[in-house]
């Protein structure tokens, strides 16, 4: 549901960077140009403007029509081209030069102060970016030199994976930063579609762009087997969109639950990436019963998280790992589960008795398959055996992210964080409340903060056991339930790509 989750780009969810993923199915059956690709989202993107929301739909489509500055190879994780062919990291210098030839939908050359520009704008707070942070450093600033097509981002502290950040960051054209009010329902980029038609809540059609050159490490929409169009259908049932593969009327979709295994021996193709599927968090926020740390423990204590994991992945899931678990991966470990408070019933029902809990709203996304809801009743029951009454409410993707960016109504909610970087993650445990930033639990872990400061002064790899310990010290703490990853597939059908966070210039038509 967020960012790349479970996307990853061409740069995710990423989503860039596209996962380090296991294809399985089809065949070898010749490609076909210029067709019509169809591919399912489990919920309506919203507006569409490309630095407005984290969300996973938005994310997705986003890829069709926006560049970001660099990519990030599937396969080791090494920074390859973008919009920029040359990149420098030295120090708190990023030193960018950008592809020559770059045009943007309406004709208009993309310089490197529209780059700038759009640094500008994501990294000025008022401007509430959920990528301030994400994908851009806070204080982060940026000076261009148009004749040399270069820019140059100074940054205020070191940040040891800046660019795994910058290759997922979508730069917008100069017509949509003159209107910005204009891109809620269309596109200004310089990516290889261009959006020709927008149905909210049915669907969006995108349409190839001629002469696009400057994709993912020189990618082109001159390939053969590159669909001409491509729509981007709302079907928010997996099973429905299942059944629409079988039948030919999807030519991809992203299938968590139960339905994964009659795709499977149907034989379609898949791409397979390991995502953090099951993440609970709670809402910090004052006035509200989970900003006790003590009733967060208990909450946690209560659940049987082994079976939690079973019943939500099918008995396909393992215990999470890190946080940021996007392939390529920036930082490996293993160390999550070790830190994940241990069940104690007893202990659990003393401290709500002890701290009165009155009854708590439960949310969850609805467009995640049958899983997600059988483990969210098998929760309810649990907390129900040690007193706390506890609703729960299914809500698509887009209402679930009206609810935690801006109401605050909610207690706990169950929605995965998709980033490939330890640092990605810090605006959401971290920094200003919701609606104020990023961190819409409100979470204040002075622990991990603490951690993360030293984490970022690191260089690259050699950071990755303090980013690791400062992730330990939440989970430990009961401020965050990370309790399942999982294979998440995308299945195809008559058609083939990259990776699960539909790489747009990897797509190729088949024939059969």
């Amino acid at each position: 549901m967020f960012l790349r989750a479970p996307v990853c780009a061409a740069v995710l969810v990423s989503l860039v960077a596209c996962s380090n993923q296991s294809a399985k199915g089809g065949g070898d059956a010749p490609v076909v140009d210029g067709g019509t690709f169809t591919m399912a989202l489990p919920t309506d993107p919203g507006n569409l403007d490309p630095q407005s929301s984290a969300a996973g739909a938005l994310f997705t489509v986003t890829q069709l029509a926006y560049d970001p500055l660099l990519s990030v190879d599937s396969g080791n994780g090494d920074i390859r081209s973008g919009l920029a062919t040359k990149w420098a990291v030295n120090g708190k210098t990023v030193t960018l030069t950008l592809a020559d030839g770059i045009k943007c939908s309406d004709g208009t050359p993309l310089t490197a102060s529209s780059v700038v520009a759009n640094l500008k704008y994501v990294g000025d707070p008022k401007n509430k970016s959920p990528f301030l942070g994400t994908f851009l450093p806070v204080g982060a600033t940026g000076k261009a030199d148009d004749a040399t097509r270069t820019v140059t981002i100074t940054l205020a502290t070191p940040a040891p994976f800046v660019l795994n950040g910058l290759a997922s960051l979508p730069i917008v054209c100069p017509s949509g930063l003159t209107d910005r009010k204009s891109l809620a329902n269309k596109t200004s980029g310089t990516g290889p579609y261009e959006l020709t038609e927008a149905a909210p809540g049915d669907h969006y059609t995108y349409q190839r762009r001629d002469g696009y050159t400057w994709g993912p490490n020189g990618a082109t929409t001159a390939t053969q087997g590159m669909p001409k169009t491509v729509v981007m259908k709302v079907v928010q049932n997996e099973t429905t969109a299942a059944n629409l593969l079988l039948s030919g009327g999807l030519n991809a979709a992203v299938i968590i639950g139960p339905d994964a295994l009659r795709l499977e021996k149907a034989g379609l193709f898949a791409t397979k990436t390991t995502a953090l599927v099951g993440e609970q968090w709670y809402n910090h926020a004052k006035g509200r019963a989970t900003s006790d740390a003590a009733v967060r423990m208990a909450l946690t204590q209560a659940l049987d998280l082994p079976e939690l994991r079973k019943v939500l992945t099918s008995g396909k899931g393992t215990p999470p790992t890190t946080l940021a678990t996007i392939e390529p991966a920036a930082c490996v470990g293993d160390t999550l589960a070790r830190s994940l408070p241990a069940r104690d019933v007893a202990a659990a029902k003393t401290a709500v008795q002890k701290a009165n809990v009155r009854p708590l709203t439960f949310l969850y996304d609805n467009s995640r398959g049958s899983g997600v809801a059988a483990a969210a009743e098998l929760a309810v029951q649990q907390w129900q055996a040690i007193g706390v009454k506890v609703t729960a409410k299914g809500m698509n993707g887009t209402a679930l992210n009206e609810t935690l960016f801006s109401s605050g109504d909610w207690d706990i909610v169950w929605v995965p964080l998709g980033v490939s970087s330890p640092d990605q993650v810090v605006p959401f445990l971290s920094g200003p409340a919701a609606p104020n930033g990023t961190n819409f639990a409100a979470i204040q872990n002075k622990t991990y903060e603490a951690t993360v400061q030293k984490a970022g002064a690191m260089s690259g790899k050699a950071s990755c056991p303090t980013w690791l310990e400062a992730e330990s010290a939440v989970v430990a703490a009961a401020d965050l339930v990370p309790f399942a990853n999982s294979a998440v597939q995308m299945f195809g059908a008559k058609a083939r790509f990259a990776a699960p966070g539909l790489v747009p210039t990897s797509i190729r038509m088949l024939a059969n």
